[in-house]
């Protein structure tokens, strides 16, 4: 395949994605107003599952193996479907699942589509990915190698920040030991930088990043659902996104901001204990 038929193969899937994506979003904005109710816990008990979610999730499935029942589908709630096409979907149905269930308006709809992904690893290549926030309507989206946008705006991050004026957004773990390891390095970053965000929401975070809303984001233990459509968002956007040692973003560690930015924020990671 040419550059630009792959370009254009993921301008094609990124139409099928959005469509997905904010339909999806209708309906878990209506569940939301219609009342919410825990259905499960999983990781913690703090780390909830709604009903919401999982019937997000499967309607969310129903679309895809509708317009192409070869792909695979990699999704948080339900068992990954295995497909033959050599595509996966990677779909968190609602990203930020607490905030969803206080009213908080900061949780999405995550839809990644990756090609070689080995049944949504990290691995692979994101071709099309979309972020829906229900609750503002806003769409963020991209294609690779066709940038990023939010509602048709062309995105771009923030550029010629350094750390000490930065601002950085972060997540924490449902488990309480690791969230007392994440305190104590958030302890030491603080003091470097700009000021710290905790939005609730890793795809929300990325695209922030994208927006030029925040300058930076890190996180430990993210999946491939919470991070893939952002990553790429993010990327589109002029962003660096990593994990480990400069590897790729994976479980371990994701890291997204500006090239230069992304090396200063991940030094300081490092000094803090955070093996970056």
């Amino acid at each position: 395949m040419t550059q630009l038929d792959a370009h254009g193969a993921s301008a094609g899937l990124l139409d099928l994605t959005r469509d997905i994506a904010v339909r999806a979003a209708e309906f878990a904005l209506d569940a939301r107003r219609a009342g919410v109710r825990v259905a499960a816990t999983k990781s913690t008990p703090t780390d909830v599952v709604t009903a919401a979610d999982r019937d997000t999730e499967a309607l969310i499935r129903s679309f895809i193996l509708d317009a192409r029942p070869d792909d695979g589908i990699v999704g948080e709630e339900d068992s990954a479907h295995i497909g033959t096409s050599g595509i996966d979907w990677v779909v968190d149905p609602i990203d930020g699942t607490v905030n969803f269930l206080y009213g908080i308006p900061a949780w999405a709809v995550s839809i990644a589509v990756v090609e070689g992904a080995g049944g949504g690893d990290v691995g692979g290549t994101t071709l099309a990915g979309v972020v829906v926030n229900p609750v503002t309507g806003e769409v963020f989206e991209a294609s690779a190698g066709g940038g990023a946008r939010l509602s048709g705006r062309e995105l771009a991050v923030n550029t010629d920040v350094p750390l000490a004026t930065a601002l950085i957004g972060t997540g924490f773990s449902y488990a309480a030991e690791r969230r007392h390891e994440q305190a104590a390095v958030l302890l030491e970053l603080i003091t470097k930088v700009r000021d710290i965000r905790r939005i609730g929401s890793a795809s929300l975070d990325l695209c922030a990043v994208a927006a030029g809303r925040i300058d930076a984001y890190y996180e430990r233990g993210l999946n491939a659902w919470d991070h893939s459509a952002g990553a790429l968002i993010a990327r589109e956007a002029g962003a660096r996104v990593g994990g480990l040692h400069g590897g790729r973003e994976n479980r371990e560690l994701l890291v997204a901001a500006a090239p230069a930015l992304y090396e200063e924020l991940a030094a300081a990671l490092r000094a803090a204990g955070l093996d970056a």
